[in-house]
């Protein structure tokens, strides 16, 4: 459980931590393609790639960006 009890206008309690994670699979709001946690989504709303996946395919990409840019002369 999260600390994340905040008051609302009327002055009931809403846990944002709660409400965070009952809706984490939901899609996202926006042109993305994404839901709530940032995992691709298809138009069924499946997940297709996870976070951290997309985020290691976007770090091998400029890892062998970086690694082709140079090129060594060792003569």
């Amino acid at each position: 459980m999260t600390k994340e009890v905040y008051r609302s206008a009327r002055g009931k309690p809403v846990d944002m931590g709660a409400l965070r994670l009952k809706n984490e699979k939901e899609r996202a709001v926006g042109n993305m393609k994404v839901n709530a946690r940032g995992d691709a989504v298809d138009d069924q709303n499946r997940p297709t790639k996870s976070q951290p996946q997309k985020s290691h395919e976007q770090y091998q990409q400029q890892i062998q960006a970086k690694t082709s840019s140079h090129k060594w002369n060792l003569d």
